[in-house]
């Protein structure tokens, strides 16, 4: 399941009608809001009813009438009851949605969270208009903040120039999601797809293109001993020169550690408990690779606020590599507080057991 957000004007309409277009992206359920606001090609239509249009390449669209659930479920039982086949959902939210809720809704329903696993937050980031909309609009800089993946588009309207400073702008906010470019709606193939590290299989390379780590852009744990912060203004083309201020920015704060030993679950578990009890309607993501002292193989773990995915075990995990890495996003959260909590995570059990919970108390409060 995919969500697909980016605020208004930014190019959903046509990279879903080049998606459904796709043969190689296999059956696809797009659901949207309604049918004619958005523009879908005509002439991909087979057979419509109220709720539901099915398209020539197999695909199905349907909107969400009153509640995305409801619209869930319905397709669930359409697809159960063979009615339809589809291999994959595709979600198109309203250009002005805070992702958030949605994720809840679809993670947090008993029916529909054994059913489908969320593979990504994909943002389409406007490159003409983006930079004015993230200035007045606090929403589209959560879109941008929340995704896994960021669709640069209409980069044809715009110089070189132009875009390398709504990119670096981007990277800003998000340092860890993938970036690529859309041309009239066209991306790569299979680009949208696979890009959560929450199952079994998932492999190394996997994780750190997840984690924002790969080889193709700067590794924010290189030649650093403990955390760092991905500044929300970066240092190459800094925002705020040139008459340009970003209001919003700087109400967004990332931080990240990587950990060399496994960490107690104990620890672990009084650290994410603490953060979530304190700040957790401003934790926009929390993700990571954690290493558990006394189990063999990691785990990948992924929450949006308060509200957390099943963690999934790397049953594919080889090697003796036991560094885990965690990267939190807030939003409205001190920045340096946000890293210094991070050290909590390298906090040791005391070893006259006078503690009760094993902790070393003095390190325990959150800075914020």
């Amino acid at each position: 399941m995919t969500l697909l957000t980016g605020f208004l004007g930014s190019g959903k309409t046509t990279l879903l009608n080049t998606l459904i277009r796709d043969p190689d992206a296999g059956r696809i359920a797009v659901v949207m809001n309604e049918f004619g606001d958005v523009g879908l090609d005509h002439d991909l239509i087979e057979e419509a009813t109220e709720e539901t249009v099915l398209m020539q390449s197999g695909c199905i669209c349907c909107t969400i009438r009153s509640d995305l659930v409801e619209t869930m479920r319905a397709l669930l039982d359409k697809r159960q009851g063979g009615d339809l086949a589809f291999d994959r959902v595709v979600i198109e939210t309203t250009g002005i949605a805070d992702p958030g809720p949605i994720l809840h809704t679809l993670v947090m329903d008993q029916q529909l969270a054994p059913s489908f696993r969320m593979d990504g937050v994909v943002t389409l980031a406007d490159a003409a208009v983006g930079p004015r909309t993230l200035d007045t609009q606090f929403e589209a800089v959560h879109q941008i903040a929340m995704a896994d993946l960021v669709v640069v588009t209409k980069t044809d309207l715009v110089t070189p120039h132009e875009v390398t400073r709504f990119e670096a702008r981007i990277e800003g906010l998000n340092a860890t999601a993938r970036r690529i470019h859309a041309e009239h709606g066209r991306t790569p193939p299979g680009a949208l797809f696979g890009l959560s590290a929450l199952r079994p299989s998932v492999t190394s390379g996997d994780i750190s293109d997840w984690l924002g780590t790969e080889p193709s852009k700067p590794d924010p744990f290189a030649g650093l001993s403990g955390f760092a912060r991905k500044s929300s203004k970066p240092a190459s083309l800094p925002f705020g020169q040139a008459g340009h201020h970003a209001p919003h920015d700087h109400r967004i704060s990332s931080a990240s550690i990587e950990v060399e030993d496994p960490i107690p679950a104990g620890i672990f578990d009084f650290w994410l408990d603490t953060l979530i009890a304190i700040k957790g309607p401003d934790i926009l993501r929390i993700k990571g690779i954690l290493h558990v002292e006394g189990l063999e193989l990691p785990f990948v773990f992924h929450g949006v606020q308060h509200i957390f995915d099943t963690p999934v075990q790397v049953r594919s995990w080889s090697g003796t590599d036991t560094t885990s890495r965690v990267v939190v996003i807030a939003r409205d959260t001190d920045a340096k507080g946000l890293q210094k909590s991070l050290e909590i995570l390298r906090t040791r059990p005391k070893e006259d057991g006078s503690d009760a919970d094993g902790m070393m108390v003095h390190t325990t409060g959150m800075p914020f």
